[in-house]
Parts: structure tokens; C-alpha cells; sequence
């Protein structure tokens, strides 16, 4: 199987850098890159220097710690 099979396109208009990430989800850069580790918002590596988050993702996130509240 082709590894590229299975990737679903990325809408580029709704990906965001750190500091967009940060700022979306009213918190610090280095919270974002933790969450990131801890897998609670997934990080898309677009190149080895260059790392984005999804909105859908982050919406998704936001979502699921509303209902915890």
C-alpha cells in the first residue's frame, strides 16, 4: 500500500502555526507543543521545522473539555 493512500487532503486555510494555535486556544505557546506531546490536539508536520495544528482539531479539543467541565 502507498503510504500516501491513506492521508486525508489538509485544508491549508484552517491550519495554524504556534503562536495562531496558542492565541485560538487562549493559551501559551509552550502549552500548545505540550498538549501537542500529551497527544491532546494533534500536530501536523509539514516539514522538519515547520509544525501546524488543524482548527478542526483544536475545535475538537476545546469541544471534548467542555464536556469534562
Amino acid at each position: 500500500m502507498n503510504h500516501s493512500e491513506n492521508k486525508q487532503p489538509i485544508d491549508q486555510r484552517n491550519l495554524m502555526r504556534d503562536r495562531e494555535a496558542a492565541s485560538y486556544l487562549g493559551v501559551g505557546v509552550s502549552t500548545v507543543w505540550m498538549f501537542s506531546r500529551q497527544k491532546k490536539i494533534k500536530a501536523i508536520k509539514l516539514s522538519p521545522r515547520i509544525t501546524v495544528w488543524s482548527k478542526a482539531d483544536l475545535d475538537e479539543y476545546v469541544q471534548s473539555c467542555m464536556k469534562t467541565a
